[in-house]
């Protein structure tokens, strides 16, 4: 994996045949630690003591044909509002209307639950579907599971039934990053039905 470039706005995205998953989720959520992780390298994406550094879609090179793309965050950083009008403006248009986009790893904190950020997300990526562009596939990622002990994740996963099961991870023990791999994969390439 290798950081391709940053992108302020829609037409400043790369124009590529490349097949694009993206990480979105809360401003302290771990998207870059994540990205880190499954790269297997700690300092490709940058990560911050604080939240909200992201501002620009970064998108990140796999092989030859995929592209990981980190969103900014949401919910959490203390910016002007005008700023935050503007990063929201720039995640709708991307999650709405790039054509490259394929799937989107939304990643929740296992101790929070969805909010109303996550499901707000959600509605943006079904109205996608509905306007006629091709719906991108979607995964639920429960983050930071290591915080909480077994007996309370069940307690925590059952606030997600409602939009789907999540695949629970931990960058600090490294539980479910490779499945996580696997099922971006999954993501970038579905299976065709049989004809």
């Amino acid at each position: 994996m290798q950081f391709h470039g940053s992108a302020p706005s829609l037409a400043a995205c790369p124009r590529w045949a490349r097949t694009e998953i993206a990480l979105a989720g809360r401003s302290n959520v771990g998207k870059s630690s994540l990205l880190n992780a499954l790269a297997g390298r700690k300092h490709l994406a940058r990560t911050s003591k604080n939240p909200g550094r992201t501002r620009c879609l970064n998108f990140f090179t796999v092989g030859e044909k995929l592209a990981l793309v980190d969103l900014p965050g949401y919910g959490y950083a203390k910016i002007p509002h005008s700023e935050a009008a503007k990063i929201a403006l720039l995640m709708n248009q991307y999650v709405a209307e790039r054509r490259e986009l394929k799937g989107i790893v939304l990643l929740i904190d296992i101790r929070r639950g969805p909010q109303s950020e996550e499901l707000t997300l959600l509605e943006l990526v079904q109205r996608r579907s509905m306007n006629g562009a091709e719906s991108p596939g979607l995964l639920l990622v429960a983050t930071k599971c290591d915080k909480l002990k077994r007996a309370e994740r069940l307690s925590a996963l059952r606030r997600f039934e409602a939009i789907g099961a999540p695949l629970s991870c931990s960058i600090l023990t490294g539980e479910g990053i490779d499945q996580l791999q696997k099922e971006i994969l999954r993501l970038a390439h579905p299976q065709r039905p049989e004809p």
